[in-house]
């Protein structure tokens, strides 16, 4: 195929980034949006200047000229949708989770293997080139095997208790929010980095506002509120929490999640504590890693591509001193699909999140789950994939 034509579902902030990556792409064209009202496609389409638009997914999905499906829906209709698009045959990126619960997600799995299609989940901080370059030095054993794992993923934008949106309605969300959300970003960053899974949990979560007072009418992600109208809405999910892990090599770690601490915007954090060093990476501040030394100075790596490696480097796009951050990560993990998506049956070594890691992660996130409600460690089933 000569130019790539992609569909997006949705029209929210998920969509509208996921927009602007793909015009950064040689080859790829936006070539069709759906919304859950014709009005409301027609209005995006108009906005971001895509030819085509239509009032529900299944007029995209079914779209002869559509060769790939962006999934960037709430969550509650991610599965119902990446099971339409693998059944017709086509390419899909679905934004996370992959799906409600690991039963769905493993047959999604199953249905992108037998159809034999490029499947991804959106989990984008393993592209920034300094997360790259932290995987090759811990593959390179310069450094020795990890022994401790810590880190945090901290925002504020549900800091009140008239916060409200939809990722608050169990229904539409599931049944974790703070550590299906972003915790789950935490995980696959650092399973990827290590290249270990995390084999045993045990969480602790925490409900700071059991009720809170939705507004009337709704706000959309990291938007605050300003309504003067309120229902009192009973909530199930965790607002902050920590989990203990166990990596299936031997390294321990913690990480702590939160989207109710003041002042932390997305505050995304890992330090991997190392026989001979210590790496620590700030998702605030992307452009530097900080390397810590018993014998010698410490010391701070910066994103220049002159001293990062081959593969790293190709990650980073301008010369030294020049930032990249959050959107040019998302870009990288376009490239990376759409390099499979070119090569297509034939397959390439790619570093995106694949089906199976999807559907890993939501073992994950139950099996804290568990933990949490059962007050003790937890194993992390193999996730076998139903045949």
């Amino acid at each position: 195929m000569s130019v790539i034509k992609v569909g997006v579902i949705g029209t929210g902030f998920s969509a509208k980034s996921h927009i602007e990556a793909l015009r950064r792409l040689n080859g790829v064209e936006v070539a069709a949006i759906s919304a859950r009202t014709l009005e409301k496609a027609k209005k995006a389409a108009e906005q971001f200047g895509i030819p085509r638009y239509y009032g529900n997914e299944d007029d995209l999905i079914n779209d002869q000229e559509i060769d790939v499906v962006h999934n960037c829906t709430p969550n509650y209709l991610h599965y119902d949708i990446n099971k339409k698009v693998l059944a017709v045959g086509k390419h899909l990126l679905s934004e996370k989770p992959l799906a409600m619960t690991s039963e769905e997600s493993s047959e999604l799995v199953r249905l992108a293997e037998t159809k034999k299609v490029v499947a991804g989940v959106c989990f984008n901080y393993r592209h920034y080139p300094l997360v790259a370059q932290v995987k090759e030095l811990m593959a390179s054993d310069e450094y020795g095997p990890a022994h401790l794992v810590y880190g945090t993923y901290l925002q504020d934008w549900l800091l009140y208790d008239t916060d409200y949106n939809w990722r608050l309605n169990e229904e539409k969300n599931g049944r974790s929010r703070a550590i299906a959300d972003i915790g789950s970003h935490w995980c696959d960053t650092v399973q990827y980095v290590l290249n270990q899974k995390i084999v045993e949990v045990f969480a602790d979560l925490k409900t700071v506002y059991p009720v809170r007072k939705r507004p009337v009418g709704e706000i959309e992600t990291f938007k605050s509120g300003g309504q003067d109208s309120f229902e009192e809405i009973k909530i199930n999910s965790e607002d902050c929490g920590s989990v203990l892990v166990h990596f299936e090599n031997g390294a321990h770690g913690v990480f702590t999640v939160s989207q109710v601490n003041a002042g932390r915007k997305n505050f995304f954090t890992f330090e991997i504590a190392a026989q001979k060093n210590t790496i620590y990476w700030n998702q605030e501040e992307p452009n530097k890693i900080w390397i810590g030394r018993r014998d010698q100075a410490n010391m701070e790596l910066v994103r220049d591509p002159s001293l990062l490696s081959d593969f790293s480097s190709s990650l980073a796009h301008y010369p030294g001193g020049h930032p990249e951050g959050w959107p040019d990560g998302l870009k990288n993990l376009f490239i990376d699909f759409y390099k499979a998506v070119k090569a297509h049956p034939n397959p390439t070594s790619s570093s995106f999140a694949t089906f199976e890691d999807g559907h890993y992660i939501m073992k994950l996130i139950e099996a804290i789950l568990k933990s949490h409600e059962e007050k003790r460690w937890v194993k992390v089933e193999t996730g076998e994939v139903l045949k």
